[in-house]
């Protein structure tokens, strides 16, 4: 077969790397020179823990298996099962830690509650105050602003497979076609639009009403810690925000302990992964309202900032970075992601949410089978 990939990010990318393992052509176009959407904006964590149970828990452990693989392929990505630690404090922040760890599919996570002690053996960096801390073990990360380089060398050593940067699709040809704003035409036997935060043009003449939104949030990176920090790290206000959490010792939580007022004003959480370098990638917030803010604001990363001092015991590193990121999330937050066939042979895979890159490989992978790759 000839597959066309429109999209460069880390779905469309791992689109492509499914049609090649399955021996057909692929040509992947991209309207920028490189991607540089959510793919590279985010924490590059392959985040199982706080995955809703059924089908969004099967495919975040399938993708976490062939980020494993795809990692000791390329060891570009710079993957690494680094687990995760959510240090937690008081009787409610323990209350919703032990009851994820003693959900029935808290084995299949990796999850389990450790004594401060036993966290701060896991990763010496936690020396701030905390009660206890839950473990991820299936939690990993790679590195975001490499990733897509990395795997598309490893993609362009096929000869099968062609990358057309700086073309941007316009519009969909017939059957298994697409023409980019240089006129050409590019027609395979199947075609995959995965255009991720790009919901508008082309998109919208296809799906008028997808039911599938904007994101915006705020991250920042800092100078080397100068120690590893050897497991990702949350905060409790992570579980206010992922459905694994949702019980009723959340609910309790809720009730007795607010998130502080710029928390709860910009919807947080922390979450903080250690890049190749030594840095920090700290986030995030949440934005949903249109039109989104061209700015980005202080107060989140100060709040940030305190969270992590809390956990270190240390004042954090120099800030070396700050941006803000859009992704497409679901409107229905319970679905991985909105696959559909737009025409004969045109399918649109988008609105992963957070989840784009944990599950990227999984969806892909999907979609192959869907299609009959």
């Amino acid at each position: 077969m000839r597959v066309i990939v429109v999209g460069a990010g880390v779905v469309g990318t791992m689109h492509a790397w499914h049609a090649l393992e399955r021996g057909h052509e692929v040509v992947q176009i991209e309207r920028e020179a490189e991607a540089r959407g959510a793919s590279l904006r985010n924490f590059g964590q392959i985040w199982v823990s706080g995955r809703a149970g059924g089908e969004e828990l099967e495919t975040a452990l399938r993708a976490r298996a062939l980020w494993e693989d795809i990692g000791a392929r390329v060891p570009g990505l710079g993957f690494r099962a680094n687990g995760s630690l959510t240090p937690v404090r008081g009787e409610h922040e323990l209350a919703v830690a032990e009851a994820a760890a003693g959900r029935e599919d808290a084995p299949a996570r990796g999850h389990t509650l450790l004594t401060a002690s036993e966290a701060r053996r896991l990763n010496p960096a936690l020396r701030g105050d905390f009660d206890a801390a839950l473990h991820c073990a299936q939690d990993a990360a790679v590195e975001p602003r490499t990733a897509q380089l990395a795997l598309r060398a490893e993609l362009s050593k096929n000869p099968a497979y062609t990358f057309l940067p700086g073309r941007e699709v316009r519009e969909v040809v017939g059957e298994h076609a697409v023409r980019d704003d240089h006129g050409d035409v590019h027609t395979g036997d199947a075609v995959v639009l995965c255009t991720g935060a790009w919901l508008s043009g082309l998109v919208r003449e296809l799906v008028p009403e997808l039911p599938v939104r904007r994101v915006r949030l705020q991250m920042m990176q800092t100078a080397p810690l100068g120690e590893p920090l050897t497991t990702s790290v949350a905060d409790a206000d992570s579980f206010r925000y992922y459905p694994a959490y949702r019980s009723p010792a959340l609910d309790a939580l809720g009730a007795a302990q607010e998130q502080t007022p710029t928390a709860a004003a910009y919807r947080m959480q922390l979450l903080m992964v250690q890049r190749l370098d030594g840095g920090l990638t700290i986030g995030d917030t949440h934005e949903y309202e249109h039109p989104f803010a061209f700015d980005t604001v202080e107060d989140p990363y100060d709040h940030l900032a305190r969270v992590v001092e809390s956990f270190l015991g240390r004042p954090l590193p120099a800030v070396r970075r700050r941006w803000a990121g859009v992704y497409a999330q679901c409107t229905d937050t319970s679905r991985v992601v909105h696959r559909q066939q737009v025409r004969d042979g045109v399918w649109l895979v988008t609105g992963p949410g957070g989840r784009g890159m944990t599950c990227s490989p999984a969806i892909a992978e999907t979609t192959a089978n869907t299609l009959g790759w």
